[in-house]
């Protein structure tokens, strides 16, 4: 049997070259505030890979993504093994554009303490008087750059975000530019209507865009999980306070109470985390995550 190493290791996910392919393991490491967390969140990773699958599914009719299979058989030997089956995905291989596509449908984290601030987001005016968590007239496009390991992304323009495209591609980096920003909140509207109607207000997310080799622009990444996107409930929401969340919010919070904690989560923390994924899961696509 052939054995593979990752080529590109994450904090939660690791991604594995096999040759016509690439296998995206999503692993059930937890990050929080650029550190690793020394738990694991039982079945996190495979959760996180049918939700990705259920959301490439349901919304390949706006544009492709880079799935090809989440099944065991059509995987290399080696990924069908304890470990691999059931948090990996075989996706197509891309040429990755270097932004993180960020999407806001409400007020909330960083844009919050902007709107603060200035009554911007991102460089973005909004209307006076917005409370917190309140859902903007209409959702707003807020990429970032990728930055390297150790350091933080850096929110960017619009504008700049076409400047930084047209240094890869001088002839298309506009048109990429405007593509991505369009498919960005194309793919947010049609999944916040149908997550809405499952009881669950998805504040923003994040997607990331690639290039086949005719130049096409493909969905790839991990798509609205839990680990990049903010998911509320909708029972009981109300805007001027923080909501409770889905993601991992939760060991946010928990951190931040605990300075002390030196990372290391206690078992009832662990659970309650693993049950909001769990539930999460649930009330998206109606199944029961095994």
């Amino acid at each position: 049997m052939k054995e593979y190493k990752p080529y590109k290791s994450g904090k939660v996910r690791e991604v594995y070259d096999a040759g016509d392919s690439i296998i995206m393991v999503a692993t059930d490491r937890i990050s929080a505030f650029d550190h690793i967390l020394k738990n694991r969140i039982t079945n996190k990773g495979a959760i996180l890979t049918k939700m990705s699958k259920f959301w490439f599914d349901f919304t390949k009719d706006i544009l492709p993504n880079h799935m090809l299979s989440v099944e065991a058989e059509d995987m290399p030997e080696f990924f069908r093994q304890e470990g691999f089956i059931g948090n990996s995905m075989k996706c197509r291989k891309l040429t990755m554009l270097p932004l993180e596509c960020i999407v806001r449908g409400y007020i909330t984290g960083s844009g919050w303490e902007s709107y603060k601030k200035n009554g911007t987001v991102c460089g973005i005016s909004l209307p006076a008087g917005l409370q917190e968590s309140e859902k903007l007239p209409e959702p707003i496009f807020t990429p970032s750059t990728k930055a390297e390991p150790g350091k933080h992304d850096e929110n960017v323009s619009f504008e700049e975000s076409v400047s930084c495209l047209e240094k890869l591609f001088p002839r298309k980096g506009r048109e990429y530019a405007e593509k991505i920003r369009d498919y960005t909140l194309a793919l947010y509207k049609k999944c916040a209507d149908y997550a809405l109607s499952r009881g669950i207000i998805i504040a923003d997310t994040k997607f990331e865009f690639g290039l086949d080799e005719g130049g096409n622009i493909i969905l790839g990444d991990e798509m609205l999980t839990p680990d990049s996107s903010r998911f509320w409930p909708l029972e009981g929401y109300k805007p001027g306070q923080s909501q409770p969340s889905y993601d991992k919010q939760f060991v946010r919070d928990w951190l931040k109470a605990n300075p002390d904690s030196d990372y290391l989560l206690p078992e009832d923390v662990i659970q309650k985390t693993v049950a909001k994924y769990e539930e999460a899961y649930t009330l998206l696509t109606g199944e029961k995550a095994e």
